[in-house]
């Protein structure tokens, strides 16, 4: 556990020397007893804080930004009336101003000497975040130890992205409350910031020093300018060769072929990984991240072949995952990349009774309908529904190899022959292949490999790489797509 710092403490560390402008004013302190009265003032004495909150605004690696910072040294970081005012108070002016609001709590939640009216008062915090991430605008948050209760269940629980200190003490119910409601202690290890990453809850576990790099790449991607991109130039159209059906699916299984991680590493200018659902689900068969490519940013959703195994195929998980990356993206006004990357979704009990059928209507649902622009990219094996629910989009590119299935063609060839043994038969006659779907109308622009992926990692994901960058600043200058015409390729 590192040493807890103060509210002044973490500010100083995180903003540029000399930036911090404080936005408080005294609280008001109405209808306040002598004997919390005197608490208030011991209060002060210990924290050297006014309130159990600072708001105001500073440059964090010369970017403007604003703040709220938790201080537990006042009555253990607790949200009365007058600190849930201060709140509401900086976030309104962050929304009004523009600026990307760092949120950093700390706290045992709600403060018992006020009872319901300040736990109602989360309410209004709450609704401040939303309306400031309503305005387009980037609401960060770093989790300290310990933040609980009704802090943790408003305003330490809207990120956009949400990091946590280690080892952290981070949920609902305090431990202190359970055993007294209970009579037995909580389950060790439940409330950790680190039990809250494995289960998808947020997105990492950083120490204090390294809060302004991250708030730093992240604000790189998420303030990127929409408009006015250099222009990019138009990757080279190669007439690309006829692909044999069975070999181009045999290059595509290849376990060298390069995944999604190699294609940030080569190809991306910056990249913020992100994990889970937020709400208590990771599946490693899909990575999510913030990326940029050149100057275009985007939320990026890649099915990843390394994180997917026999005993661990892609779930449902992986599928409401990927829809937090698209309600990310219409909430930020970024454009969506979806890579397409599978040996198929889980066939199993589990899987089954996690809903997959349904997580992959609504990822088409979502997809086809959703209020941003949206690009897919066809990679590599693209089986079954799986693969279908990251298809739909407003531009789709192809690698050379990559192909789009009902199924395996092994198992269609065990529906239609019984056997497996007429899989290259059915690949070809099921008319799999990206290039087949380019003549059709379904793929825009395959990227040639030369000749194959697994021979060429870097250059070939590079080449990707620039072929994303062009049609993402081409989809920034159009704009959204409209259902119809992401449907009328289909055809």
């Amino acid at each position: 556990m590192t040493t807890r710092l103060s509210a002044q403490q973490l500010i100083d560390l995180v903003l540029d020397d000399g930036s911090w402008i404080s936005w408080d004013t005294a609280p008001l302190r109405a209808e306040v007893s002598e004997e919390y009265a005197a608490q208030l003032a011991a209060a002060e004495a210990k924290a050297g804080t006014d309130e159990s909150v600072l708001t105001g605004e500073g440059v964090l690696h010369g970017r403007r930004v604003a703040v709220l910072a938790g201080e537990f040294g006042f009555l253990a970081g607790s949200i009365g009336r007058d600190a849930a005012d201060r709140l509401v108070a900086g976030i309104e002016r962050a929304t009004a101003a523009g600026l990307p609001l760092l949120a950093a709590p700390i706290s045992g939640g709600t403060r018992m000497q006020e009872g319901t009216p300040a736990f109602v008062q989360m309410v209004r915090i709450s609704a401040a975040v939303a309306t400031h991430k309503n305005a387009g605008l980037p609401y960060l948050v770093y989790l300290r130890n310990p933040t609980t209760g009704g802090v943790m269940a408003s305003w330490g629980s809207l990120g956009h992205v949400t990091v946590a200190e280690p080892g952290a003490l981070t949920g609902f119910l305090g431990p202190r409350v359970y055993e007294a409601l209970y009579g037995k202690p909580f389950p060790e290890g439940v409330q950790t910031a680190e039990n809250l990453h494995a289960h998808g809850i947020i997105d990492a576990v950083l120490p204090p020093e390294a809060l302004a790099d991250i708030v730093d790449r992240a604000l790189n991607i998420l303030l990127a300018p929409r408009i006015g991109i250099p222009a990019v130039a138009a990757p080279e159209t190669t007439e690309t060769p006829e692909v044999e059906t069975w070999d181009a699916v045999t290059r595509s299984r290849n376990p060298e072929r390069p995944g999604v991680r190699r294609l940030l590493k080569y190809a991306a200018t910056d990249v913020v990984p992100l994990n889970g659902t937020g709400q208590g689900e990771a599946d490693p068969g899909l990575l999510i991240a913030l990326a940029r490519f050149g100057e275009a940013p985007c939320v990026f959703l890649g099915q990843d072949r390394r994180g997917q195994t026999t005993d661990h195929p892609m779930g449902p998980g992986a599928l409401r995952e990927a829809r937090r990356g698209m309600r990310l993206a219409v909430e930020l006004g970024l454009p969506l990349v979806t890579v397409i990357d599978t040996q198929g979704a889980a066939l199993s009990k589990e899987a089954e009774e996690g809903g997959l059928a349904g997580e992959i209507a609504r990822c088409l649902a979502d997809l086809v309908t959703l209020d941003a622009p949206t690009l897919c990219l066809m990679l590599g094996e693209g089986n079954g529904g799986g693969a279908l629910a990251f298809l739909p989009a407003d531009r789709v590119v192809a690698a050379q190899h990559a192909w789009l299935s009902p199924l395996p063609p092994e198992g269609a060839s065990a529906i239609v022959h019984r056997d497996i043994d007429h899989a290259p038969e059915m690949a070809r006659s099921q008319q799999v292949l990206a290039i087949g779907l380019h003549a059709r109308g379904v793929v825009d622009r395959i990227v040639p490999e030369k000749p194959d992926a697994a021979e060429e990692p870097e250059e070939f994901c590079r080449r990707v790489g620039g072929v994303l960058e062009f049609e993402l600043a081409e989809l920034l200058a159009a704009g959204p797509g409209s259902t119809e015409a992401r449907t009328a390729r289909y055809r």
